[in-house]
Protein backbone atom coordinates (compact mmCIF):
# COMPACT_ATOMS: atom_id res chain seq x y z
CA UNK A 1 0.00 0.00 0.00
CA UNK A 2 0.88 3.22 -0.79
CA UNK A 3 2.22 6.11 1.61
CA UNK A 4 -0.91 8.51 1.20
CA UNK A 5 -3.21 8.35 3.76
CA UNK A 6 -7.30 9.03 2.56
CA UNK A 7 -9.32 11.77 4.09
CA UNK A 8 -12.17 9.69 4.84
CA UNK A 9 -14.52 12.85 5.36
CA UNK A 10 -12.92 14.48 2.30
CA UNK A 11 -14.52 15.49 -1.23
CA UNK A 12 -14.13 12.07 -3.20
CA UNK A 13 -11.78 11.36 -6.71
CA UNK A 14 -14.06 8.85 -8.47
CA UNK A 15 -12.50 6.67 -10.88
CA UNK A 16 -14.80 4.36 -13.18
CA UNK A 17 -13.78 1.68 -14.69
CA UNK A 18 -15.84 0.72 -17.73
CA UNK A 19 -16.85 4.39 -17.99
CA UNK A 20 -17.86 4.99 -21.49
CA UNK A 21 -20.25 2.02 -21.75
CA UNK A 22 -24.20 1.81 -21.00
CA UNK A 23 -23.51 2.24 -16.90
CA UNK A 24 -20.41 4.52 -16.77
CA UNK A 25 -22.36 7.03 -19.58
CA UNK A 26 -25.08 6.48 -17.37
CA UNK A 27 -23.40 7.66 -14.22
CA UNK A 28 -21.61 10.52 -16.20
CA UNK A 29 -24.75 11.65 -17.04
CA UNK A 30 -26.78 11.62 -13.74
CA UNK A 31 -23.24 13.26 -12.52
CA UNK A 32 -23.39 16.07 -14.59
CA UNK A 33 -27.04 16.87 -15.92
CA UNK A 34 -28.57 15.88 -12.62
CA UNK A 35 -26.37 17.15 -10.07
CA UNK A 36 -25.28 14.05 -8.93
CA UNK A 37 -21.65 15.39 -7.90
CA UNK A 38 -20.88 16.72 -4.68
CA UNK A 39 -18.91 20.32 -4.67
CA UNK A 40 -15.42 19.71 -4.67
CA UNK A 41 -15.79 16.28 -6.08
CA UNK A 42 -13.88 14.64 -8.90
CA UNK A 43 -15.07 11.97 -11.34
CA UNK A 44 -12.85 10.01 -13.93
CA UNK A 45 -14.58 7.99 -16.41
CA UNK A 46 -12.04 5.18 -18.04
CA UNK A 47 -12.15 3.05 -21.48
CA UNK A 48 -10.06 0.42 -22.03
CA UNK A 49 -7.96 2.74 -24.31
CA UNK A 50 -6.51 3.88 -20.89
CA UNK A 51 -5.42 1.05 -19.26
CA UNK A 52 -5.75 -2.46 -19.82
CA UNK A 53 -7.18 -3.92 -16.85
CA UNK A 54 -6.06 -7.68 -18.02
CA UNK A 55 -2.37 -6.16 -17.09
CA UNK A 56 -1.30 -5.72 -13.33
CA UNK A 57 1.54 -3.16 -14.59
CA UNK A 58 -1.27 -1.19 -16.71
CA UNK A 59 -3.43 -1.53 -14.02
CA UNK A 60 -1.42 0.18 -10.84
CA UNK A 61 -0.13 2.69 -13.22
CA UNK A 62 -3.52 3.95 -14.49
CA UNK A 63 -4.72 4.12 -10.64
CA UNK A 64 -1.11 5.53 -9.36
CA UNK A 65 -1.51 8.74 -11.74
CA UNK A 66 -5.18 9.37 -11.07
CA UNK A 67 -5.15 8.13 -6.93
CA UNK A 68 -8.83 7.73 -6.67
CA UNK A 69 -10.71 7.73 -3.24
CA UNK A 70 -13.76 5.58 -4.39
CA UNK A 71 -13.95 3.16 -7.23
CA UNK A 72 -17.28 2.11 -9.43
CA UNK A 73 -15.81 -1.27 -11.20
CA UNK A 74 -18.18 -1.81 -14.22
CA UNK A 75 -15.17 -2.86 -16.88
CA UNK A 76 -15.53 -6.83 -17.54
CA UNK A 77 -15.80 -9.01 -20.53
CA UNK A 78 -19.00 -9.05 -21.43
CA UNK A 79 -21.58 -10.70 -23.81
CA UNK A 80 -24.99 -12.16 -24.51
CA UNK A 81 -26.10 -15.54 -24.24
CA UNK A 82 -24.45 -17.16 -27.38
CA UNK A 83 -21.64 -15.32 -26.98
CA UNK A 84 -20.93 -17.15 -23.55
CA UNK A 85 -21.88 -20.63 -24.71
CA UNK A 86 -18.88 -20.00 -26.70
CA UNK A 87 -16.16 -18.66 -24.93
CA UNK A 88 -16.66 -19.70 -21.47
CA UNK A 89 -13.00 -20.16 -21.01
CA UNK A 90 -12.12 -16.68 -21.87
CA UNK A 91 -15.00 -15.12 -19.92
CA UNK A 92 -13.64 -16.56 -16.95
CA UNK A 93 -9.88 -16.17 -16.80
CA UNK A 94 -10.29 -12.42 -18.23
CA UNK A 95 -12.67 -11.31 -15.37
CA UNK A 96 -10.83 -12.87 -13.13
CA UNK A 97 -7.24 -10.98 -14.29
CA UNK A 98 -10.05 -7.39 -14.48
CA UNK A 99 -11.39 -7.84 -10.76
CA UNK A 100 -8.09 -9.34 -9.08
CA UNK A 101 -6.13 -6.33 -10.85
CA UNK A 102 -8.20 -3.76 -9.93
CA UNK A 103 -9.45 -4.54 -6.34
CA UNK A 104 -5.60 -4.86 -5.61
CA UNK A 105 -4.73 -1.31 -7.00
CA UNK A 106 -7.62 0.09 -5.26
CA UNK A 107 -5.99 -1.58 -2.18
CA UNK A 108 -2.52 -0.12 -2.81
CA UNK A 109 -3.70 3.54 -3.74
CA UNK A 110 -5.95 3.50 0.16
CA UNK A 111 -8.97 3.38 -1.65
CA UNK A 112 -11.66 4.02 0.61
CA UNK A 113 -14.58 2.35 -1.26
CA UNK A 114 -15.29 0.27 -3.94
CA UNK A 115 -18.38 -0.25 -6.07
CA UNK A 116 -18.15 -3.15 -8.11
CA UNK A 117 -20.96 -4.86 -10.68
CA UNK A 118 -21.94 -8.38 -10.48
CA UNK A 119 -24.85 -9.97 -12.15
CA UNK A 120 -28.21 -12.17 -11.43
CA UNK A 121 -26.33 -14.91 -13.77
CA UNK A 122 -24.18 -15.33 -10.80
CA UNK A 123 -27.23 -17.25 -9.26
CA UNK A 124 -27.12 -20.74 -9.05
CA UNK A 125 -29.31 -22.22 -11.80
CA UNK A 126 -31.17 -24.88 -9.23
CA UNK A 127 -32.66 -22.76 -6.87
CA UNK A 128 -35.95 -21.53 -5.34
CA UNK A 129 -37.65 -17.91 -6.06
CA UNK A 130 -37.46 -15.30 -5.70
CA UNK A 131 -33.21 -15.05 -5.32
CA UNK A 132 -31.72 -13.08 -2.60
CA UNK A 133 -28.23 -11.70 -1.36
CA UNK A 134 -27.39 -14.70 0.83
CA UNK A 135 -27.70 -17.38 -2.20
CA UNK A 136 -24.76 -16.28 -4.25
CA UNK A 137 -22.76 -19.58 -3.54
CA UNK A 138 -25.44 -21.94 -2.98
CA UNK A 139 -25.17 -23.79 -5.98
CA UNK A 140 -23.51 -23.82 -9.70
CA UNK A 141 -24.87 -21.14 -11.96
CA UNK A 142 -26.40 -22.23 -15.69
CA UNK A 143 -23.84 -23.88 -17.43
CA UNK A 144 -23.91 -21.70 -20.63
CA UNK A 145 -22.30 -18.92 -18.72
CA UNK A 146 -20.65 -20.58 -15.82
CA UNK A 147 -17.11 -18.56 -16.72
CA UNK A 148 -18.51 -15.30 -16.08
CA UNK A 149 -20.89 -16.19 -13.42
CA UNK A 150 -17.99 -17.78 -10.89
CA UNK A 151 -15.74 -14.80 -12.04
CA UNK A 152 -18.49 -12.71 -11.02
CA UNK A 153 -19.02 -14.23 -7.69
CA UNK A 154 -15.44 -14.33 -6.98
CA UNK A 155 -15.72 -10.31 -6.86
CA UNK A 156 -17.86 -10.90 -3.17
CA UNK A 157 -15.10 -13.39 -1.94
CA UNK A 158 -12.56 -10.92 -3.05
CA UNK A 159 -14.24 -8.27 -0.90
CA UNK A 160 -14.49 -10.54 2.27
CA UNK A 161 -10.92 -11.72 1.82
CA UNK A 162 -9.66 -7.83 1.53
CA UNK A 163 -12.30 -6.90 4.53
CA UNK A 164 -10.87 -9.55 6.80
CA UNK A 165 -7.36 -9.26 6.19
CA UNK A 166 -7.20 -4.94 5.52
CA UNK A 167 -10.57 -4.00 6.93
CA UNK A 168 -12.10 -2.62 3.72
CA UNK A 169 -15.10 -1.60 3.21
CA UNK A 170 -15.39 -2.94 -0.61
CA UNK A 171 -18.57 -4.39 -1.97
CA UNK A 172 -21.02 -4.96 -4.99
CA UNK A 173 -24.20 -4.69 -6.11
CA UNK A 174 -26.06 -7.53 -8.72
CA UNK A 175 -28.36 -5.20 -11.17
CA UNK A 176 -30.86 -7.35 -13.03
CA UNK A 177 -30.89 -6.73 -17.08
CA UNK A 178 -29.96 -3.40 -17.23
CA UNK A 179 -31.03 -1.27 -20.65
CA UNK A 180 -30.60 2.41 -22.23
CA UNK A 181 -28.60 4.45 -24.48
CA UNK A 182 -25.55 4.16 -25.10
CA UNK A 183 -26.12 0.42 -25.18
CA UNK A 184 -24.55 -1.96 -27.50
CA UNK A 185 -27.09 -3.03 -29.68
CA UNK A 186 -25.16 -5.77 -31.14
CA UNK A 187 -27.49 -8.41 -32.74
CA UNK A 188 -25.68 -11.77 -32.98
CA UNK A 189 -24.16 -11.67 -29.93
CA UNK A 190 -26.22 -8.66 -27.88
CA UNK A 191 -28.22 -8.46 -24.85
CA UNK A 192 -32.07 -9.09 -25.60
CA UNK A 193 -33.52 -5.56 -25.58
CA UNK A 194 -30.73 -3.84 -26.75
CA UNK A 195 -30.58 -6.67 -29.80
CA UNK A 196 -34.49 -6.89 -30.10
CA UNK A 197 -34.87 -2.98 -30.63
CA UNK A 198 -31.12 -2.76 -33.42
CA UNK A 199 -33.57 -5.98 -34.89
CA UNK A 200 -36.87 -4.21 -35.24
CA UNK A 201 -35.47 -1.53 -36.73
CA UNK A 202 -34.02 -2.98 -39.79
CA UNK A 203 -37.36 -5.38 -40.09
CA UNK A 204 -39.23 -1.64 -40.36
CA UNK A 205 -36.85 -0.08 -42.57
CA UNK A 206 -36.82 -3.36 -44.70
CA UNK A 207 -40.01 -4.16 -44.37
CA UNK A 208 -39.32 -8.07 -43.32
CA UNK A 209 -40.80 -9.61 -40.19
CA UNK A 210 -38.97 -9.67 -36.71
CA UNK A 211 -37.82 -12.95 -35.67
CA UNK A 212 -37.62 -13.61 -32.24
CA UNK A 213 -34.87 -16.54 -31.42
CA UNK A 214 -36.76 -18.81 -28.73
CA UNK A 215 -40.23 -19.31 -27.46
CA UNK A 216 -40.19 -16.03 -25.80
CA UNK A 217 -41.25 -17.72 -22.41
CA UNK A 218 -37.92 -16.80 -20.45
CA UNK A 219 -39.11 -13.76 -17.74
CA UNK A 220 -36.69 -11.19 -16.55
CA UNK A 221 -36.19 -7.95 -14.51
CA UNK A 222 -35.07 -5.18 -16.53
CA UNK A 223 -33.47 -1.87 -15.21
CA UNK A 224 -33.67 1.53 -16.82
CA UNK A 225 -29.33 2.42 -16.99
CA UNK A 226 -29.98 5.85 -15.33
CA UNK A 227 -31.96 3.79 -12.48
CA UNK A 228 -29.14 2.44 -11.89
CA UNK A 229 -26.77 5.07 -12.22
CA UNK A 230 -28.36 7.24 -9.46
CA UNK A 231 -28.55 4.02 -6.76
CA UNK A 232 -24.97 3.10 -7.45
CA UNK A 233 -24.25 7.01 -6.32
CA UNK A 234 -26.59 6.15 -3.50
CA UNK A 235 -24.64 2.31 -2.95
CA UNK A 236 -21.35 4.56 -3.20
CA UNK A 237 -22.09 6.99 -0.34
CA UNK A 238 -24.99 5.73 1.97
CA UNK A 239 -24.45 2.05 1.89
CA UNK A 240 -21.61 0.85 4.16
CA UNK A 241 -22.00 -3.06 3.76
CA UNK A 242 -19.48 -5.73 2.07
CA UNK A 243 -22.40 -8.00 1.65
CA UNK A 244 -23.53 -7.29 -1.77
CA UNK A 245 -26.95 -5.73 -2.92
CA UNK A 246 -29.43 -6.40 -5.30
CA UNK A 247 -30.33 -3.40 -7.36
CA UNK A 248 -34.03 -4.14 -9.19
CA UNK A 249 -37.29 -3.34 -9.94
CA UNK A 250 -39.60 -5.55 -8.08
CA UNK A 251 -41.10 -9.10 -8.31
CA UNK A 252 -43.98 -7.78 -9.71
CA UNK A 253 -42.47 -5.89 -13.01
CA UNK A 254 -40.97 -8.76 -14.48
CA UNK A 255 -41.82 -9.19 -17.97
CA UNK A 256 -41.45 -12.23 -20.33
CA UNK A 257 -39.44 -12.06 -23.80
CA UNK A 258 -42.30 -12.22 -25.71
CA UNK A 259 -44.07 -9.08 -23.77
CA UNK A 260 -40.57 -7.62 -23.96
CA UNK A 261 -40.79 -7.86 -27.99
CA UNK A 262 -44.29 -6.52 -27.86
CA UNK A 263 -43.17 -3.35 -25.81
CA UNK A 264 -39.98 -2.72 -28.89
CA UNK A 265 -42.90 -2.79 -31.45
CA UNK A 266 -44.87 -0.48 -29.73
CA UNK A 267 -41.72 2.05 -28.87
CA UNK A 268 -40.67 1.66 -32.29
CA UNK A 269 -44.09 1.72 -34.37
CA UNK A 270 -43.28 -1.58 -36.13
CA UNK A 271 -46.19 -2.44 -38.35
CA UNK A 272 -44.25 -5.77 -40.01
CA UNK A 273 -45.27 -9.87 -38.64
CA UNK A 274 -43.75 -11.07 -35.98
CA UNK A 275 -42.49 -14.43 -35.41
CA UNK A 276 -40.84 -16.64 -32.68
CA UNK A 277 -38.02 -19.30 -33.86
CA UNK A 278 -38.66 -22.13 -31.42
CA UNK A 279 -35.75 -24.05 -32.57
CA UNK A 280 -33.42 -21.68 -30.96
CA UNK A 281 -32.10 -21.75 -27.26
CA UNK A 282 -34.57 -19.86 -24.79
CA UNK A 283 -31.58 -19.44 -22.51
CA UNK A 284 -32.04 -19.85 -18.33
CA UNK A 285 -35.89 -19.44 -18.27
CA UNK A 286 -35.85 -17.09 -15.35
CA UNK A 287 -34.18 -15.13 -12.68
CA UNK A 288 -36.66 -13.63 -10.22
CA UNK A 289 -34.52 -11.28 -7.63
CA UNK A 290 -35.56 -9.94 -4.83
CA UNK A 291 -35.49 -6.52 -4.06
CA UNK A 292 -36.38 -6.48 -0.55
CA UNK A 293 -32.85 -5.33 0.90
CA UNK A 294 -32.64 -2.43 -1.85
CA UNK A 295 -36.32 -1.29 -0.29
CA UNK A 296 -35.36 -1.62 3.57
CA UNK A 297 -32.04 0.53 2.81
CA UNK A 298 -33.49 3.25 0.03
CA UNK A 299 -37.64 2.89 0.70
CA UNK A 300 -38.54 5.91 -1.26
CA UNK A 301 -36.38 5.21 -4.46
CA UNK A 302 -38.96 5.65 -7.37
CA UNK A 303 -37.97 3.10 -10.64
CA UNK A 304 -38.94 4.52 -14.59
CA UNK A 305 -41.79 2.89 -15.64
CA UNK A 306 -40.46 0.09 -18.17
CA UNK A 307 -42.65 1.44 -21.24
CA UNK A 308 -41.29 4.76 -20.47
CA UNK A 309 -37.42 4.17 -20.65
CA UNK A 310 -37.67 1.73 -23.36
CA UNK A 311 -39.28 4.40 -25.66
CA UNK A 312 -36.64 6.74 -24.54
CA UNK A 313 -33.83 3.92 -25.55
CA UNK A 314 -35.78 3.43 -28.51
CA UNK A 315 -35.94 7.33 -29.70
CA UNK A 316 -31.70 7.28 -28.48
CA UNK A 317 -30.98 4.38 -31.12
CA UNK A 318 -33.31 6.00 -33.71
CA UNK A 319 -31.50 9.47 -33.61
CA UNK A 320 -28.11 8.32 -33.03
CA UNK A 321 -27.92 5.06 -35.28
CA UNK A 322 -25.19 5.73 -37.48
CA UNK A 323 -22.86 5.87 -34.22
CA UNK A 324 -24.28 3.68 -31.82
CA UNK A 325 -21.86 0.64 -30.95
CA UNK A 326 -23.26 -2.25 -32.77
CA UNK A 327 -21.04 -4.89 -32.48
CA UNK A 328 -18.27 -6.39 -30.09
CA UNK A 329 -15.27 -6.29 -32.08
CA UNK A 330 -13.71 -7.23 -35.52
CA UNK A 331 -15.90 -10.60 -36.76
CA UNK A 332 -17.22 -9.71 -40.16
CA UNK A 333 -20.87 -8.99 -40.64
CA UNK A 334 -23.58 -11.14 -40.90
CA UNK A 335 -26.47 -11.73 -43.68
CA UNK A 336 -30.01 -10.04 -42.32
CA UNK A 337 -31.15 -13.80 -42.69
CA UNK A 338 -28.62 -15.13 -40.00
CA UNK A 339 -29.14 -12.16 -37.41
CA UNK A 340 -30.56 -13.31 -33.78
CA UNK A 341 -31.81 -12.01 -30.51
CA UNK A 342 -29.67 -13.30 -27.83
CA UNK A 343 -31.24 -13.85 -25.11
CA UNK A 344 -29.39 -12.99 -21.98
CA UNK A 345 -28.76 -12.22 -18.50
CA UNK A 346 -25.30 -10.49 -17.81
CA UNK A 347 -25.14 -6.39 -18.46
CA UNK A 348 -21.96 -5.00 -18.03
CA UNK A 349 -19.86 -3.35 -21.18
CA UNK A 350 -17.34 -0.92 -22.16
CA UNK A 351 -16.60 1.23 -25.07
CA UNK A 352 -13.25 2.47 -26.46
CA UNK A 353 -12.91 6.41 -26.06
CA UNK A 354 -10.52 8.84 -24.08
CA UNK A 355 -11.17 9.46 -19.97
CA UNK A 356 -13.53 12.59 -19.71
CA UNK A 357 -12.86 13.56 -16.30
CA UNK A 358 -14.97 16.06 -14.26
CA UNK A 359 -14.76 18.06 -11.91
CA UNK A 360 -17.90 19.37 -9.85
CA UNK A 361 -15.63 22.66 -9.36
CA UNK A 362 -16.25 23.38 -12.92
CA UNK A 363 -18.83 21.91 -13.60
CA UNK A 364 -20.26 24.46 -16.50
CA UNK A 365 -23.29 22.02 -18.36
CA UNK A 366 -26.78 23.08 -16.86
CA UNK A 367 -29.59 20.02 -17.32
CA UNK A 368 -31.13 22.07 -20.20
CA UNK A 369 -28.12 22.46 -22.45
CA UNK A 370 -28.49 19.13 -24.48
CA UNK A 371 -25.56 19.99 -26.66
CA UNK A 372 -22.88 18.81 -24.16
CA UNK A 373 -24.40 16.30 -22.82
CA UNK A 374 -22.93 12.49 -23.13
CA UNK A 375 -26.82 11.49 -22.85
CA UNK A 376 -27.68 12.83 -25.95
CA UNK A 377 -24.18 12.20 -28.06
CA UNK A 378 -22.09 9.27 -28.75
Amino acid sequence: MGDRKVDQNGPMRVLVTGGTGLVGRAIEHVVKEEGGAREGEEWIFLSSKDANLMDMGETRAVFQKHQPTHIIHLAAMVGGLFKNMRANLDFWRNNIYINDNVLQAAHEVDAVRVVSCLSTCIFPDKTTYPIDETMIHNGPPHESNYGYAYAKRMIDVHNRAYHQKHGRCYTAVIPTNVFGPHDNFNIEDGHVLPGLIHKAYIAQKEGSPLVVWGSGTPRRQFIYSLDLARLFLWVLREYHEVDPIILSVGEEDEVSIKEAAEAVVEALGFKGQVTYDTTKSDGQFKKTASNAKLLQHHPNFTFTPFKQALKQTCDWFVANYDNARKSWGSRPPISMQSWSIAVTWCSWRSNHNSPRPFSARSQTTSPGNTSSSPWQQV
